[in-house]
């Protein structure tokens, strides 16, 4: 098997996607409701598909992206609840950032910083996000690649011309 190994199902139940995209919207959701429950949830899931040890360590990573992305929003990350098979601009660009690290595409990840940070916060979310992209890599979860045309389009079609970041 390879590591990008055929996954038969949605793209967002392949385990890479899945410990992205979930643990995001669970860490989004423990800030949105005050409670821990929710990152309780994200820990349960990471512990689940990684083990305690590296769960621990993946966890630790998303956290600190998550908190790190939450320091330069001047307007609320926005996520789906759990489980839900579609994405929003935040989470699609979450997705395209750490994929965008682990294939070496710094097109796609200008692309993702340039929308998903403050120009002055954005050296600290791509330092945060390549921490938890690699991480993810050494335990052997490379999401697949998401090509920047595609990620410039989203965020094109989401936002106005002339709004070109969420911050």
């Amino acid at each position: 098997m390879t590591e990008f190994e055929d996954h038969h199902g949605c793209y967002f139940d392949r385990p890479p996607e899945k410990l992205v995209l979930e643990g995001y919207r669970r860490w989004i959701a423990g800030y949105d409701t005050g409670s821990v429950k929710p990152w309780e949830l994200a820990w349960d899931l990471y512990a689940a598909m990684l083990g305690p040890q590296a769960g621990r360590r993946a966890w630790g990573e998303l956290g600190h992206f998550v908190r790190t992305l939450k320091q330069c929003a001047n307007c609320p990350l926005r996520s789906f609840p759990f489980g839900a098979h579609h994405v929003c601009r935040e989470e699609c660009l979450a997705l395209g950032l750490v994929a965008g690290l682990q294939h070496d595409d710094p097109a796609a990840v200008r692309v993702c910083l340039n929308a998903i940070s403050c120009p002055m916060r954005s050296d600290d979310v791509a330092a945060a996000a390549e921490g938890y992209a690699n991480t993810l890599a050494s335990m052997r979860h490379y999401l697949l690649p998401i090509p920047e045309a595609a990620i410039a389009d989203i965020v094109a079609r989401a936002t106005p011309a002339t709004h070109k970041t969420i911050h």
